[in-house]
């Protein structure tokens, strides 16, 4: 049960906020339900989502990220979501499990995703080797950027949904064993 109320009913710049996510989703997402409570956090998140949908990141190594720190924060609920949002952006199941551990058979995506675990292992306490790897197979300032950009919308995301305990909506992820 969630810690917080989900919000179903909503006026204003609330409702159109979550008509959009509706729309969006084809449903509202129990997390973005947690998030409605304030409106400044709903608008943060959803711009968020909708800026680093536009931006060089593509959605498959975006969800790549979303699932490894997922499950660096035992957060079930973006597990559950972003694996099936990353199958919707083109990646195989194999790679969406890879992904989770962190992994990549793709030795670019690999050293994004060592990068973000990196970051959140760390808390951002990184290197200049790890940047510099980053450079080595090709990224751009502007990616490495963005790269940090998803795992910091995703920290927002599973703090919402583990301290909150929001119910997954989404089919069942299994959490690695640490």
């Amino acid at each position: 049960m969630s810690r917080i109320n989900l919000i179903t009913e909503a006026t204003g710049e609330r409702q159109q906020l979550l008509a959009q996510i509706h729309s969006a989703f084809g449903a509202t997402p129990n997390m973005f339900k947690a998030v409605a409570n304030s409106t400044a956090a709903l608008k943060s998140m959803w711009g968020s989502f909708g800026a680093l949908g536009s931006g060089v990141i593509n959605a498959k190594l975006g969800e790549q990220i979303a699932v490894a720190i997922a499950d660096r924060n035992d957060c079930e609920y973006c597990l559950a979501a972003h694996t099936v949002l990353g199958r919707k952006a083109g990646a195989t199941a194999e790679e969406m499990s890879a992904a989770q551990a962190g992994q990549s058979a793709d030795p670019k995506t690999a050293a994004a995703l060592r990068f973000a675990v990196a970051v959140v292992n760390n808390r951002a306490q990184i290197s200049d080797e790890e940047v510099s790897n980053l450079r080595e197979v090709g990224y751009t300032d502007e990616e490495i950027v963005e790269i940090l950009a998803h795992v910091a919308l995703n920290l927002f995301t599973n703090y919402v949904n583990v301290a909150f305990k929001v119910p997954v909506d989404f089919p069942s992820v299994k959490l690695r064993a640490k």
